[in-house]
Order: C-alpha cells, then sequence, then structure tokens
C-alpha cells in the first residue's frame, strides 16, 4: 500500500494557530482571521448540537456499508460520488450529495444507499442548518468588506462525508495529501474525539495543528474565495494527519460558487493600483481545470492570475 510519509515539522508555529471565534464575535473578528489563516474554529454557532450528533451517528452507519452498496453513489460531475480508497489517499474514502440545496438531489442520495426515512430527515434538516449558517456567513463577511450582496446565498453546494481508516502501520502518515479546496467556504463538522487535521501558516510554511473542539466547526476559504476577493482571502492548504489506530468522520459543506454566471472581484476589491489579479471563471470551468492539471494545492489558480495588473 502506498502512503506519503509526512515531513517532520514543529506542530506549532511561533506565530500561534488559527483563531477560535465565538459566533457573537464573527463580525468582527471574521475578516481578519479570513484574510491572515483563511480558515478559523467557529464555537456557539446555531446548529444544535443533538443534529450535529444526529447526523455523524447517519453518517458513520453510510460509511460501515459495505463497499458495493456504497459504489451505488454515483457521481454527478467528475468526484462529486463515492471515492474508494487509493493510490493517492489510501487510507481515505468518502461519499458525497452533489447539489445539497436540491431535494430532488437529496432524494437521489438518499434512494442510492437505501436509507431509512428518519436518516433521510436528519440529512434534510442538517443541511437546511448549514446552508444557513452558510449564507449568514456570507452576509457578515460582505458587511465586513463593505458590500452589499448576498454572497453564498442558492450558491451550489456539495456534501463530502470522510472516512480515514487509520491503522498503527500508518501512524505518523498523512491521511489525504496537501490540497486547498476549489470553492468559495468550506464548514467542516470535524471528528470531535480524533485529530489530525493540520493547516498551513503562509508566513512560516509550517503546518499546524487544528485540535478537535467538540461543538465547534472549521470554516475555511478556497480558491474561488481568493479569486473573488483579489487576493484578499487566503486559499488556506491543509492536510490531514494519522495521529492513531482509529477511524476519524468528517463531514463537509462545500459552498462552490454561483451557479450561474462567473467568479470575479467586485469592482469594490480592485484596487487602482493592481487591478483585477485573476481572469473570470466559471465553478465548472475551474472545475475542469483542476481535473486536468492535477494541481490540487492552489496552483491551478494562479495559471488564471493575469499577466498585467491593468484592467
Amino acid at each position: 500500500m502506498l502512503v506519503f510519509q509526512l515531513q517532520l515539522q514543529n506542530p506549532q508555529s511561533e506565530m500561534g494557530a488559527p483563531p477560535i471565534i465565538d459566533f457573537d464575535e464573527l463580525q468582527s473578528e471574521l475578516l481578519p482571521a479570513s484574510e491572515e489563516w483563511g480558515c478559523f474554529r467557529l464555537t456557539n454557532h446555531p446548529i444544535p448540537a443533538a443534529l450535529m450528533a444526529e447526523m455523524k451517528a447517519t453518517v458513520r452507519c453510510l460509511l460501515d456499508l459495505p463497499p458495493e452498496i456504497k459504489a451505488r453513489n454515483k457521481d454527478v460531475i467528475a468526484g462529486s460520488g463515492y471515492v474508494p480508497p487509493g493510490k493517492a489517499n489510501p487510507l481515505y474514502e468518502a461519499l458525497g450529495l452533489y447539489d445539497v440545496g436540491s431535494p430532488q438531489a437529496l432524494h437521489h442520495f438518499c434512494s442510492q444507499l437505501h436509507l431509512s426515512p428518519n436518516q433521510r430527515e436528519i440529512i434534510q434538516k442538517y443541511s437546511e442548518a448549514i446552508q444557513e449558517l452558510a449564507i449568514e456567513i456570507g452576509q457578515k463577511l460582505c458587511k465586513s468588506l463593505g458590500l452589499n450582496l448576498d454572497l453564498c446565498k442558492e450558491w451550489t453546494c456539495q456534501f463530502r462525508i470522510n472516512k480515514y481508516n487509520f491503522t498503527r502501520e500508518s501512524v505518523g502518515l498523512t491521511g489525504v495529501q496537501i490540497h486547498t479546496d476549489s470553492g468559495f467556504l468550506t464548514i467542516l463538522q470535524d471528528d470531535e474525539c480524533v485529530g489530525g487535521l493540520e493547516v498551513m501558516d503562509e508566513r512560516s510554511g509550517e503546518f499546524i495543528a487544528v485540535d478537535p473542539l467538540p461543538g465547534s466547526l472549521v470554516v475555511n476559504f478556497g480558491d474561488t474565495a481568493k479569486a473573488w476577493s483579489n487576493g484578499r482571502l487566503c486559499n488556506v492548504k491543509h492536510r490531514v494527519q494519522c495521529r492513531e489506530p482509529t477511524t476519524r468522520i468528517s463531514i463537509a459543506l462545500f459552498v462552490l460558487g454561483p451557479k450561474e454566471g462567473r467568479v470575479e472581484a467586485p469592482v469594490e476589491l480592485v484596487d487602482v493600483e493592481r487591478g483585477r489579479l485573476f481572469c473570470p471563471f466559471t465553478v465548472e470551468d475551474y472545475r475542469k481545470l483542476r481535473l486536468s492539471t492535477g494541481l490540487r494545492a492552489g496552483e491551478a489558480l494562479e495559471l488564471l492570475r493575469k499577466e498585467s495588473s491593468s484592467e
């Protein structure tokens, strides 16, 4: 089995760690955290603890299904369905639900895996709650930037539920390779007991552990956010490290971007001296670029950087 050995680095940067933000303080702390780290841990948020626990239990049941059942979770777009352990990430597998806001897509996902009525209800309630939170984060971000936009509202979203099959032999190895998220915003319910998530401090190049904190969520920004913000928001590089021989479960909502139209920086965010940094693109075109090039850690976005800073 092929695995990737982690570079030995100090688990804590001299510059600190990604901030932990109370939801009541999000408006004032969101923008600095997003620009400096591209991620933060959110506490005291409006997602009920009981719903989070029910969703985690449901997800665990789905990921424990036989491989032939999980394989019924077919792609809607490339990479959106079941991902079995593979050469690049042999310790990792995932199920996916593309276009979370679509009742038809949700019904199809549940039917593929033969979910019970109770499991369907839990997934629906959780998806509605986490999408509402994403929209609220988008609203607060726009307010912080002085913009009057419905950011994240009715944008395409995707669920990815992840399972890391860590063993004694895999301790000290990567569970998933270094990458940035391709979309705008990710809200992650990580494993409340098992750590391993690490994010890169761009100032030092070191990877910093983001340790579990029960009841909280991890929020991070991707390539689309960096392009939309004209380079202001950090598309954080991250990875998962195997720390102990156990199973790690996480649930990610990816807010990918607008269903129609192009991703480009609002004029209010375009600096007169630098101009627009990235060529406009659609979510679909950028997804294809990442897949065709195999560039998963922000390099694909750099291919869209304008040679000239002028408009």
